[in-house]
């Protein structure tokens, strides 16, 4: 019998964040999350859901069209099938993207998944979480975010930067959490602090507006 997951969503949208922003993509967001971050914008996410088959999951990712897929959630792995769900996504030729809170290990995620690894902030509601040995994991395709509340997670998402990524030579995402923090307040810190990172604004929220779902 074929393997399931559990499934809060599937839809065709513009990618709004990492390197990969403004690209035609598929969205699976899985069910269930053990974080309760203070910014969450899918907290429907974290119950519900309705079980599928791998098979039939690939197969709704392929009516869209597009090439580039994103595993999302909640948490997704935190659900054991979405290793076997991504190495199938590969299978078919799909670039695979993991978006991912950080504090489960990604050592069993297929090496060519580019994984969006979150770094949560002090004023997450959820610091102190991050898997350390997910930086030694990370390959040179994957990327770190780090989502900005407060003056407070800037500086300590700066020195984070500094002390643990800064000669690694991933991606690095500053991204301000929607109605906490202006976008031109982060860029000054940034620029301020001569920080090599990439601003990074939720593409979708502007386009659609910040709580529209399934976009």
């Amino acid at each position: 019998m074929d393997a399931t997951i559990r499934i809060t969503e599937i839809f065709h949208s513009i990618q709004g964040e990492s390197s990969r922003a403004g690209q035609p993509s598929v969205f699976v967001r899985l069910t269930g999350c053990s974080l309760r971050c203070t910014y969450c914008d899918t907290q429907y996410a974290y119950f519900g859901g309705a079980e599928m088959a791998l098979d039939d999951v690939v197969d709704r990712v392929a009516r869209y069209g597009a090439r580039l897929v994103e595993i999302t959630g909640g948490e997704p792995l935190e659900q054991a099938s979405v290793i076997p769900l991504m190495n199938r996504l590969l299978d078919a030729g799909y670039t695979v993207m993991l978006e991912t809170g950080g504090h489960v290990s990604i050592a069993e995620v297929p090496e060519r998944v580019i994984k969006i690894i979150d770094v949560k902030t002090p004023d997450s509601g959820e610091p102190d979480t991050f898997l350390e040995a997910n930086i030694g994991l990370a390959a040179p395709h994957d990327e770190f975010k780090f989502v900005i509340a407060t003056e407070r997670d800037y500086r300590w998402s700066r020195d984070f930067y500094r002390t643990r990524l800064a000669g690694l030579g991933n991606t690095v995402l500053f991204s301000p959490s929607h109605g906490d923090v202006s976008n031109r307040q982060l860029s000054e810190w940034i620029l301020a602090d001569r920080l090599p990172v990439r601003f990074q604004l939720q593409l979708h929220k502007y386009i659609w507006g910040p709580d529209v779902r399934g976009v």
